[in-house]
């Protein structure tokens, strides 16, 4: 069907599209997508997954060739956000659209076609929202997607912690929190959540004792601890002295840091929890406020009561609009290439200070920080390395 299908016609052929993809497994998607990209005169499609170190755009299809995110046309639109379009080999247009759900980065979608006019792009950029719509829900349950996801096999303790993970990335109109975590396939004992409940954006970074299979699985406690105690209600006092009970209980050897916030949305005010961890970040129009959320340090979790000694001590904080926190762990700044230089505090910040500046959006800007760290270490880690960071940005009055 050509470009003069009409309005009628292609509403209803994105529906059917949906509805045959919704009884589609991830092998069979490929498949459905091209029977209806063609008949809304898109031509042929192909879809691309970022792998998990998002250095890569992997096809769905094996067999294709993969794609370098940082120097494709397709690997453009991925860090942009953005539509790309070039001539295509044999004179038609090839048009590459990130797929996106929310803040989640998951890929891009190419579409090959004849010509393309106003219709056909509004057409291409529906398609590329609901397919990314589709492949979150497929992916919750879809071994496939994981393993196109991968590039090399992946460790025990690592499956597990990751299979506790929440998406990299969450946002609404008012705050993005988005992490990354390495070493990807290797990883010990670090974890991250966040979720949202009404108004409230939380967010936790773990850091497990040790780098075995007891660490991840201190933190995987830890981590089902927290949420089982949000969804409770409970306050971030209540949140920790859960962990604390849990890990103390069922793990009583292991023991983990971490800190836990909460960020009003509508006013911008952090609260936040540090158990042994390194003190949350605040950059603030392109400048780190130093030991501005440093706090007099509490103990780690899991610890027993008599240890611990009193409740956890809840702090605040009211944001400008744009503040940037950072958490991290300390494999962060702690890493050391062949020479003995550390990354350090001075040059994390300055990193994300400046590809801020250079209009990056926070998950690229992540993306890009992770990578300099593990070039630093030449990509081989000693300690694991996890940074997440909230931005708060309310809209205009």
């Amino acid at each position: 069907m050509d470009r003069n299908v009409s309005n009628g016609s292609g509403e209803r052929l994105l529906e059917e599209l949906v509805r045959a993809a919704q009884l589609a497994s991830p092998a069979e998607l490929p498949v459905v997508l091209n029977r209806y990209a063609e008949a809304l005169g898109l031509g042929r499609a192909a879809i691309y997954l970022v792998d998990i170190q998002q250095r890569r755009l992997v096809p769905l299809v094996e067999g294709e060739p993969e794609l370098d995110l940082d120097t494709s046309l397709a690997g453009w639109a991925y860090r942009t956000d953005s539509l790309r379009v070039e001539e295509g080999p044999s004179g038609g247009m090839n048009v590459w659209l990130p797929l996106a759900d929310g803040a989640e980065r998951l890929g891009v979608v190419e579409l090959n076609m004849s010509t393309l006019d106003a219709l056909k792009l509004r057409r291409c950029r529906t398609t590329a929202l609901l397919l990314a719509l589709i492949i979150t829900s497929k992916r919750t349950y879809s071994d496939t997607i994981a393993q196109r996801m991968r590039t090399r096999p992946m460790h025990l303790p690592t499956e597990m912690v990751r299979a506790f993970l929440p998406p990299r990335s969450i946002g609404t109109g008012r705050v993005v929190s988005t992490a990354v975590l390495e070493p990807a396939y290797e990883l010990g004992g670090d974890g991250f959540d966040h979720a949202f409940t009404e108004d409230v954006l939380h967010a936790t970074i773990l850091d497990g004792m040790g780098h075995n299979l007891a660490s991840g699985l201190a933190t995987s406690v830890a981590m089902a601890g927290c949420r089982n105690a949000r969804r409770s209600g409970a306050d971030l006092n209540e949140l920790a002295g859960t962990v604390d009970e849990a890990l103390a209980k069922w793990l009583p050897e292991q023991f983990c840091t971490g800190i836990f916030t909460q960020l009003h949305m509508p006013t911008g005010v952090l609260r936040w929890c540090n158990c042994g961890h390194p003190p949350p970040l605040l950059i603030r129009r392109h400048r780190l406020l130093h030991k501005a959320l440093e706090r007099a340090p509490e103990p780690p979790l899991g610890l027993p009561a008599s240890l611990a000694g009193t409740a956890r001590q809840v702090h605040d904080v009211s944001l400008d609009a744009g503040d940037r926190i950072l958490l991290y762990s300390d494999g962060v700044v702690e890493s050391r290439d062949e020479a003995g230089e550390e990354f350090g505090l001075e040059r994390f910040t300055d990193y994300i200070i400046r590809s801020t500046a250079a209009g990056q959006n926070a998950p690229e800007v992540l993306r890009l920080l992770i990578h300099a760290i593990l070039e630093h270490r030449h990509d081989k880690l000693s300690d694991d390395a996890t940074i997440l960071m909230l931005e708060w940005q309310p809209p205009g009055p």
